[in-house]
C-alpha cells in the first residue's frame, strides 16, 4: 500500500468539525504575538510554525504545540486520510500527529487537513485491523459538491426570501405568521454565525459573530423582529460577498496548480505510454509534442522547440530550447517535438516549490495584521463590556427606560464591530500576492511585500543582475613569452567546475578555439578574487584580479598594468593569468541588460532616494557601466562579506534598503538588507530559498512593478484602516446621541466591511 502522491495524497475537504481544527490553529497563531504564521511544506511533509525568536521562546512554541494536541484529542476527532486502496475515518488528530513518522498538516487557504506518513502500512495497521476490507468511499454526486461549494449564498438567499416574506405577511396584519417567517429567516441566515459564536465562547474566544448574534437575539426580545432579521440578512450577505471576493485572491495559486498536465507520455521499452505525472521517475524519458504543456522539470535530450513560460514566469516572449537545455513543468512546447529526461519528481519541481511559496505567503501574517487581530480580540471584549454598561447603568442610576437603553446597547454592538478593521490588511495583502504571482513576481511573505513598499534605497549587484550574465571573452594578450593558446588553456583548466559567468566565458572561448586541456588539480575558488589550481606539470596557476595577485605576492609589471587599464577604460573586465609572474591578460565583457537603464530611471521616478551598484569587479569597469545606466553610487572590488557591510552602511543612512542579486553569490548582501530580491528564480532552488522576493523571469523590468505594487498595497491598507476607523467613530457618536438606529447601523457596518474588501480587490488588476 502506498500513499497517493502530490495533490491527491491523503487529502480531504474539511467537515464542519474539522473546520474547528483550522479555526483553533488560526486563533492560536493570532493569540500569540510571537507567532508569525503557519504553512504546509509539501516537500518535507510537515507543518511549519514561523515565530520571532526575540518575542517568543522555543520552549513556549513547544508548549503551544502540546496544548494544541491536547485540545484536538479532547474535542475534535473527525479526521480522514486516504491511500490508494482504502479510507479510514474516526482517527484522533492528536494520536495521528503523535504516531511515528507521521505529520499532521493544516492548509488554511484550501481548508483541508492532511495526515502524511513515510510508512503507510505501519499507520494503517495501528488504526485498523483489516483496512483492506473497507471499501473506498462512494463518489460524491455533482449536486452535493455544488451545494457544498455554494452553501453560503444558498443560505443567505433563503434568509432574504423568508425575511421579505415575513415583512409582507406582517404588513397585511398577520403578525404571528410574519414572526414565524422572521424566525425561519433568523435560522437560515444566522445559524452559522451563532454556531461560530458559541463555539468561540467554549474556547473563551470573543469575535464579531458573537456581537451580531447577541444583537439579533436582543432585537427579537424587544419585539423588533424586522430589525433583527435585517441585521442577520445583511451580516450573512456581507460574509458571503466577502468570501467570494477573497476567493479571487486565491486564483493565482489555483492557476499555477492547473498549469501542470495530469498525464505524461513516457518511453517504456521504446514504446510511448501515458502515465500519471505523479508516477514519473527520475531519468524517465518523456515525449512532448507541439502544443502540449511540459509535464516535468527536465533536460531536453532530443529536438528543438520554442517554449512559452508566460503562465509560469510572466515572460511574454517564447525562448528557444534544444538538447542539454533545461525545461520546467507547466511551460508550453510550441513548435517542435522534444524528448525530455526527468530530473525531478512531481512533488519536487520548481512549480511545486513556487506553489508552496505563494501559499506560504498567503497564509502568513504581517506585523500589521497580527496587531489588528490582537487588538480586535480585546476590542471586542471592550465593546461587550461597554454595551452591558450602556444597557444597565442609565436605568439603575437615572431611571432611564430599560427598553430604550437595551436597544441602544444592541445598536452599539453592531456599529462598533471591528469587521472592516480586521479584514483591512489581509484582504489587501492576499490580493497583491495573487496579482504578483501572475506577473512572475514571488513574494515569500506578506511582511516582505509591505517592507518593499517602504524601501528608500536599492542596491544592485552588477554581474548577472545589471548586466546580461552572458560574459564573452573578447581579447587575449600574452606577456612574458607565453602563447595565447597556452594562456587560455591554463585559465580554462583552473576555471573548470566554476559557475561564475567569467569562468564560463573563458571555458566557452577555449572550446570555440578547440583548445584541449585537463582540469587543474586542487582547484580553489576565491570569492570576489578568482581561482587557483595545479596543472598536470605541477605548475600552480592563478587566474583572477589584482587583489588575488597581490595576496599571492606576485608583482604586476608595468606592461600588464597598462593592458588592464586600457581594457577597463573600454568597460571590459581584465583577468590576470600567471604562475610566479604575470603571463597574460584576458578581457571579458558583460554588456548591460537592455532594461537596466530604464529600470533605474523608473525607480527614481517612484521616489527611490539612492540607487547603488555593489560589485567585486574593477572600479573603472564599474564606474563606466554605472555612468551608462544612471547609477549614482558605486562600490567596487568588494568581497561577498564586504557587500553585506556596504548594505549595512546604506541601512544606516536610508533605514530601509532593497538589495537585488542572483541569490547565490550575493546571499550575505541579500540577508543584510530589509528586502532581498533575487533575479531569475524559475527553476533555481537556491534562489527560491535565499531571497524575500523572487523575480521569476530574468527581467529587471519586473522590479519597478513589484515596488509600485508594494507601495500601492501600503496605501490601500492605510485607506482601509482609516475608512474602517472613521466609520466606526461616526456610527458610535451617532448611536450615543440617538441618531443611529439599528437598521442604519447594520447598513453602515456591513457596507464598510464590503467596501474595504472591494477596495483591496483593486490590487488584482494592478497594471
Amino acid at each position: 500500500m502506498s500513499i497517493v502522491e502530490s495533490g491527491q495524497s491523503m487529502r480531504e475537504r474539511l467537515s464542519a468539525d474539522e473546520q474547528k481544527c483550522v479555526d483553533l490553529l488560526r486563533e492560536t497563531v493570532d493569540a500569540h504575538r510571537g507567532l508569525t504564521g503557519a504553512s504546509w511544506n509539501r516537500q518535507k511533509n510537515q507543518i511549519q510554525l514561523a515565530y520571532l525568536a526575540d518575542r517568543i521562546s522555543d520552549e513556549a512554541v513547544r508548549r503551544i504545540g502540546a496544548e494544541l494536541n491536547r485540545r484536538f484529542s479532547r474535542r475534535y476527532r473527525a479526521c480522514r486520510f486516504e491511500t490508494n486502496r482504502a479510507t479510514c475515518e474516526g482517527c484522533s488528530l492528536a494520536a495521528m500527529a503523535q504516531a511515528p513518522e507521521t505529520n499532521l498538516s493544516i492548509d488554511f487557504d484550501d481548508n483541508h487537513i492532511v495526515v502524511e506518513t513515510a510508512d503507510a502500512p505501519k499507520l494503517v495497521k495501528a488504526y485498523t485491523q483489516d483496512i483492506e476490507t473497507i471499501p473506498p468511499p462512494p463518489p460524491v454526486p455533482h449536486w452535493q459538491s455544488w451545494l457544498k461549494q455554494h452553501h453560503l449564498i444558498i443560505w443567505t438567499a433563503l434568509a432574504g426570501v423568508l425575511i421579505a416574506s415575513g415583512w409582507i405577511v406582517e404588513s397585511t396584519g398577520h403578525e404571528l405568521a410574519g414572526h414565524v417567517l422572521y424566525l425561519l429567516g433568523y435560522i437560515s441566515g444566522g445559524w452559522l454565525a451563532a454556531k461560530e459564536s458559541f463555539d468561540g465562547l467554549r474556547e473563551y474566544r470573543f469575535d464579531v459573530n458573537l456581537l451580531m448574534t447577541l444583537a439579533a437575539i436582543g432585537a427579537a426580545i424587544l419585539g423588533r423582529w424586522a430589525e433583527g432579521a435585517t441585521l442577520i440578512f445583511l451580516f450573512s450577505l456581507s460574509n458571503t460577498l466577502e468570501h467570494y471576493a477573497l476567493e479571487r485572491t486565491k486564483n493565482a495559486v489555483r492557476a499555477l496548480m492547473n498549469v501542470r498536465p495530469s498525464e505524461a507520455r513516457v518511453l517504456r521499452e521504446g514504446t510511448p505510454i501515458k502515465v500519471a505525472v505523479e508516477d514519473l521517475q527520475i531519468d524517465d524519458l518523456v515525449i512532448v509534442k507541439p502544443g502540449e504543456k511540459i509535464p516535468t522539470d527536465g533536460i531536453i535530450t532530443e529536438g528543438h522547440t520554442s517554449v512559452d513560460a508566460s503562465t509560469f514566469t510572466g515572460e511574454s516572449v517564447p525562448v528557444e530550447r534544444g538538447p542539454s537545455d533545461d525545461v520546467l513543468t507547466g511551460t508550453m512546447n510550441q513548435s517542435g517535438q522534444i524528448t525530455v529526461r526527468v530530473t525531478k519528481r512531481a512533488a519536487d519541481t520548481a512549480l511545486a516549490a513556487i506553489i508552496h511559496r505563494v501559499e506560504q505567503a498567503q497564509s502568513g501574517r504581517t506585523p500589521t495584521h497580527h496587531f489588528v487581530r490582537w487588538f480586535g480580540q480585546r476590542y471586542t471584549i471592550g465593546i461587550l463590556v461597554g454595551a452591558t454598561l450602556v444597557a444597565v447603568l442609565p436605568p439603575l442610576a437615572f431611571g432611564v427606560d430599560w427598553a430604550t437603553m437595551f436597544y441602544k446597547a444592541l445598536t452599539l454592538l453592531v456599529v462598533s464591530s471591528p469587521c472592516a478593521l480586521i479584514i483591512s490588511t489581509p484582504a489587501a495583502v492576499l490580493s497583491s500576492i495573487g496579482r504578483a504571482a501572475t506577473r512572475g513576481v514571488l513574494f515569500k511573505s506578506g511582511a516582505s511585500l509591505l517592507d518593499l513598499g517602504h524601501v528608500r534605497a536599492v542596491a544592485f549587484d552588477k554581474t548577472g543582475t545589471l548586466t546580461q550574465g552572458r560574459a564573452m571573452l573578447t581579447d587575449v594578450v600574452s606577456l612574458n613569452g607565453a602563447g595565447e593558446h597556452d594562456l587560455l588553456a591554463m585559465a580554462a583548466a583552473v576555471e573548470t567546475g566554476s559557475t561564475h559567468p567569467f569562468a564560463e566565458a573563458i571555458i566557452n572561448a577555449a572550446h570555440q578555439r578547440e583548445i584541449t586541456y585537463e582540469a587543474a588539480l586542487e582547484a580553489t575558488t576565491h570569492p570576489g578574487r578568482g581561482a587557483t589550481g595545479v596543472l598536470a606539470d605541477q605548475r600552480r596557476v592563478i587566474v583572477g584580479n589584482r587583489g588575488l595577485f597581490e595576496r599571492e605576492e606576485i608583482t604586476i609589471d608595468d606592461l600588464a598594468e597598462q593592458t588592464m587599464t586600457a581594457f577597463e577604460a573600454e568597460a571590459k573586465t581584465a583577468v590576470l593569468v600567471g604562475t610566479d609572474r604575470v603571463l597574460g591578460v584576458l578581457a571579458i565583457t558583460d554588456p548591460p541588460r537592455e532594461a537596466a537603464a530604464q529600470t533605474v530611471a523608473d525607480l527614481r521616478a517612484q521616489g527611490i532616494a539612492s540607487v547603488s551598484m555593489l560589485t567585486g569587479d574593477n572600479r573603472r569597469v564599474a564606474d563606466t557601466i554605472a555612468a551608462r545606466l544612471g547609477i549614482d553610487t558605486v562600490k567596487a572590488e568588494l568581497l561577498p562579506d564586504q557587500k553585506a557591510d556596504a548594505v549595512d552602511d546604506l541601512m544606516s543612512t536610508h533605514k530601509r534598503v532593497a538589495t537585488v542579486g542572483d541569490g547565490i553569490n550575493d546571499a550575505p548582501a541579500l540577508a543584510s538588507s530589509t528586502v532581498g530580491i533575487a533575479m531569475g528564480g524559475a527553476g533555481n532552488d537556491v534562489v527560491l530559498e535565499s531571497a524575500d522576493v523572487v523575480l521569476m523571469a530574468d527581467d529587471l523590468a519586473r522590479l519597478p512593478f513589484a515596488i509600485h505594487l508594494a507601495k500601492r498595497t501600503n496605501r490601500i491598507i492605510k485607506q482601509n484602516l482609516t475608512f474602517a476607523l472613521t466609520v466606526i467613530a461616526i456610527l458610535l457618536v451617532g448611536t450615543f446621541f440617538g441618531k443611529i438606529r439599528l437598521p442604519i447601523g447594520v447598513v453602515g457596518h456591513e457596507g464598510s466591511t464590503l467596501l474595504v474588501v472591494l477596495n483591496s480587490l483593486r490590487l488584482l488588476w494592478q497594471k
